[in-house]
């Protein structure tokens, strides 16, 4: 049996040893490789797969590392990966102690930039050229690899704007596919969908309107014409655009065919692209399900209701809102500010708005948060999915620092339901009419309760439960965490001497409800799946000391360290915050 192409390449100057017409064999086999690992160790396939040929020329084509290749978000960079001295361990991507599914500057001197967030590429390559140029290093090439739907961002285009006004060695390859993690939307979606191969649009082009050197379109699975084109534009000088496009999930059929899916399909059948079966075993629904469920229902009487996300319909489930009333729900691209200040505006006319966004994407608009919605007091309803540790994604998306960033602002009120039923009431509660704006944090995954949709109930804000009474020793926890703290109680010996509050609000916080706790209690522990520092522990340490509680403290959350990739269970496990490890914690007080 003959040796495969990959098999011979380790790194890129093995690659640019072969000869041109081997690589549509070499990304034949790079493709079935990626598949392959992706169907039992699952992960981001689709974007991958659509980029084969393109990862392949760039690195056939420029002297990398030297010349610098920044992938946006990091979806697309699993060829990347391969074909940059990780193959052999790639079967450990995204698993805890493996590598990263995103570019990370510590695994490889291949991974120029860190990217898990989208749209950031085109600033950070610039940022590099302006750094060669000031270095005297007038040869070496910059290239950002961005998306349509990361290039509609707004930062995006910042750094389009100010690439334009420079003479730098800069390419930016559009890699259009019309597809982000859903399909892309927006004025420049519509321009570029004209824009195929057989056809180029007479209106003026935009890129050439900021000073940059377009070309394309070209196929972006002739490996021929990326080679071609690739060199051609090495040698013009100044700012550049290259139009591709492509397929996503090129290679494999269920995935070209069910782009939104594949995107990251969990397990499927490598030989079939077939998606491994589902147990039929009722199980509950996830949290974004009871979201997007519960806000059809609410919007169907309140005709007030709106909804908003920035590129997610289909992770947060305001696919169901956009489905049933189309007119009312909102995608707006990956433009988190502009979502959160046209919440702010909707707002101001008497419009109850759900912003739906993942947790770790709001940081991206918190200046619009403090200013546009806070400040100014607009009732804005802000629905925080992929809050705390969400998994295998790492460190670019955990969810674990909005408690203590939302926390510090003025007028904010900041919820975390501990179930299912929890959140589709405190959803009821917020569109009945509040005063301030909300934080309703929640997170991935599933929660634990088949029969959730129950008659709604209003929830009192700022109010605070008692879920178990005890002696000596009081655990406080806020949202889905409360689950593991429980069953940590349950598994001490003294377990009657250990009560336990859900305390729903970080702000307000109860303080009638703390300080019987503070009275009753000499050992009081906080438990939340949030950074330590500023977050759920940090608001009762103040709370503790403004009333002069001399109780003993102790916080259990997460370090002041970004946690990596791995489960969520082994995450929490090392963090402190398992039912394990609260045990170990609680065993030490009794």
């Amino acid at each position: 049996m003959s040796q495969k192409l990959l098999d011979t390449i380790q790194f890129p100057e093995d690659l640019r040893n072969i000869q041109k017409g081997q690589l549509p064999q070499l990304a034949q086999e790079l493709r079935d490789f990626i598949i392959n690992i992706v169907a039992t160790k699952e992960g981001h396939l689709g974007a991958s797969l659509g980029v084969v040929e393109l990862t392949i020329a760039l690195h056939y084509i420029f002297d990398t590392p030297n010349d610098l290749l920044v992938w946006d978000v990091g979806h697309q960079a699993y060829g990347h990966k391969i074909l940059t001295g990780r193959k052999n361990i790639f079967h450990t991507n995204r698993q805890l102690g493996g590598i990263s599914g995103f570019p990370k500057r510590e695994e490889s001197i291949y991974d120029t930039f860190g990217v898990g967030h989208s749209s950031t590429a085109i600033s950070a390559a610039l940022g590099m050229a302006i750094a060669a140029q000031l270095k005297g290093n007038l040869n070496r090439q910059h290239i950002a690899i961005v998306g349509d739907a990361s290039i509609a961002s707004g930062m995006a285009f910042e750094a389009l704007n100010h690439a334009g006004v420079t003479n730098t060695n800069l390419l930016v390859i559009l890699n259009d596919n019309a597809i982000g993690i859903d399909p892309s939307v927006g004025a420049l979606k519509e321009y570029l969908t004209k824009v195929t191969l057989e056809n180029t649009p007479d209106s003026d082009n935009i890129f050439e309107a900021l000073n940059f050197t377009y070309s394309g379109p070209i196929d972006g699975h002739d490996i021929d014409a990326l080679l071609l084109t690739l060199a051609k534009l090495k040698t013009i000088s100044g700012p550049k655009l290259l139009h591709v496009i492509t397929t996503k999930g090129k290679g494999l059929k269920q995935a070209e065919e069910n782009q939104v899916i594949y995107h990251a399909p969990g397990k499927f059948d490598a030989e079939t692209g077939d998606l491994l079966p589902k147990s039929e075993k009722l199980v509950p629904p996830k949290f974004q399900d009871v979201f997007g469920k519960t806000l059809v229902e609410l919007a169907a009487t309140n005709q007030k209701i709106v909804a908003i996300t920035p590129a997610m319909p289909t992770g947060s489930s305001l696919k169901y809102m956009m489905d049933t009333f189309p007119e009312r729900a909102f995608d707006v691209g990956i433009a988190e500010q502009h979502a959160v200040t046209l919440a702010a505006g909707l707002a101001t006319q008497g419009m109850i708005v759900f912003c739906n966004i993942y947790s770790t994407f709001l940081q991206r608009a918190y200046d619009q948060l403090i200013h546009d919605v806070c400040l100014q007091k607009l009732p804005v309803i802000f629905c925080l999915d992929r809050a705390g540790i969400v998994g295998e994604d790492g460190a670019t998306h955990h969810g674990i620092f909005d408690l203590a960033y939302l926390r510090c602002i003025p007028n904010l009120l900041v919820f975390a339901p501990r179930n299912e039923e929890d959140l589709r009431n405190i959803l009821y509660t917020a569109q009945l009419g509040l005063q301030n704006p909300i934080a309703i944090r929640y997170p991935r995954g599933r929660g634990r309760i088949l029969d959730w949709e129950k008659p709604f109930s209003t929830l009192e804000i700022g109010k605070g439960v008692c879920l178990k009474e005890g002696n000596s020793i009081a655990v406080i926890s806020i949202g889905t965490i409360a689950y593991e703290a429980t069953e940590a109680i349950a598994k001490v010996d003294s377990e009657n001497n250990i009560a336990h509050y859900d305390m729903r609000f970080l702000k307000p916080l109860d303080d009638v409800l703390l300080h019987q706790i503070f009275q009753k209690y000499n050992i009081v522990i906080t438990v939340e799946d949030g950074v330590k520092k500023g977050g759920f522990g940090s608001a009762i340490s103040e709370f503790a000391s403004e009333n002069r509680y001399q109780n003993t403290l102790i916080i259990l959350g997460i370090p002041d360290a970004f946690p990596e990739h791995g489960t969520v269970a082994q995450l929490q496990d090392l963090v402190g915050i398992s039912a394990e490890k609260i045990a170990e914690t609680l065993k030490k007080y009794l």
